[in-house]
């Protein structure tokens, strides 16, 4: 005997809703409150109802899909905001079309592509560094940065990156370092530029010296962080401790001195930025900023699900406290001990 196929109206019955409540829950989640939305998701699953996304695409004339682009797909930065963008846009029944700028054509020829070809409603950027002429296209469709942002015309999630910055220095402070260190991201990015900046206020305000040449050029990759792991081995005078930009970098750095004889922390402190997987099975464990990216993939599918329901191509920006995570990798200066 065939199964009966699940309608919108057993989903409700379900969820104790009405009708129109599933469909907004479906459709524009951010504004349905957290204990209803839970209650037609799992009604939904329980009912096995599956929308038809054909149908109700020509209605509307969109095509059920969205864009994400971002700078690296194999750097597992990334992996949870794609989880969080996942958790949001699937029972919306929109379908992730991810690309990479980092090979192909030119990365902002492929953006024009992606606003001007119609393949999806909307687009979720991860990479700042392009230029915010691309974006000037005429009836583009909705984008949402993520992480990192272009000025402050257009609509972004991300967390405070200069508090955190200031987070890494303060620690560091308290535990006795007057000679601080730096390991930065790549030249022009965003994210690179405010936590330098987060980083040497930070450093006046508590009156420690700045130095230039304690000041090391990354590209938040695990490879630069073992290049300003050599970088530091050749100093004369070092700094007891260093803050770098992503914890990649700080995994690279840490590996690198250790297969020289250093220890960490007893020779040398070090602080990285994300919390990533791998932060916490280093031996030992990285102090970090934790960036919660979950929720910044949920909060940036959400409010791009807002501007394609509501026709619109602006909308605001939400900034998201960061926390610091205080593991093995840092400790008193070696004087201090």
């Amino acid at each position: 005997m065939d199964r009966k196929i699940a309608t919108i109206q057993d989903v409700a019955r379900s969820a104790g809703v009405s009708t129109a409540t599933v469909s907004r829950t479906l459709s524009k989640p951010s504004v349905v409150a957290k204990a209803t939305r839970e209650a037609v998701l799992t009604a939904v699953a329980e009912t096995g109802y599956r929308v038809n996304a054909t149908a109700s695409n020509l209605r509307r004339q969109r095509t059920g899909s969205v864009i994400i682009l971002l700078p690296n797909i194999a750097n597992p930065f990334f992996s949870q905001i794609l989880a969080g963008l996942s958790s949001v846009l699937t029972p919306a029944q929109y379908g992730m079309l991810i690309a990479d700028t980092q090979f192909g054509p030119d990365p902002e020829e492929r953006l024009q592509h992606y606003l001007t070809s119609g393949q999806a409603d909307g687009l979720i950027l991860l990479d700042g560094t392009l230029s915010p002429e691309a974006l000037r296209t005429p009836a583009r469709p909705p984008v949402v940065l993520a992480c990192e942002w272009m000025g402050s015309a257009l609509p972004s999630v991300r967390v405070e990156n200069q508090r955190g910055a200031a987070l890494a220095v303060g620690h560091l402070a308290k535990l006795g370092h007057r000679h601080i260190g730096h390991v930065t991201g790549p030249r022009g990015n965003v994210l690179t530029e405010t936590r330098l900046e987060g980083f040497r206020s930070a450093l006046s305000q508590l009156g420690l010296p700045m130095r230039d040449d304690w000041i090391i050029e990354g590209d938040f990759s695990m490879d630069s962080g073992a290049s300003a792991g050599r970088a530091w081995l050749a100093m004369q005078d070092k700094p007891t401790a260093l803050f770098l930009s992503s914890d990649e970098m700080a995994t690279g750095f840490m590996g690198q001195v250790q297969r020289r004889g250093v220890q960490v922390p007893q020779d040398v402190s070090v602080v990285g930025f994300d919390n990533i997987e791998i932060s916490q099975h280093l031996s030992p464990g990285l102090t970090t900023i934790r960036q919660p990216r979950t929720q910044i993939g949920v909060r940036a599918a959400e409010l791009l699900l807002d501007m394609i329901a509501e026709g619109r191509i602006d909308g605001p920006s939400e900034v998201i406290e960061v926390e610091f995570i205080t593991r093995g990798s840092s400790g008193p200066p070696p004087a201090a001990k």
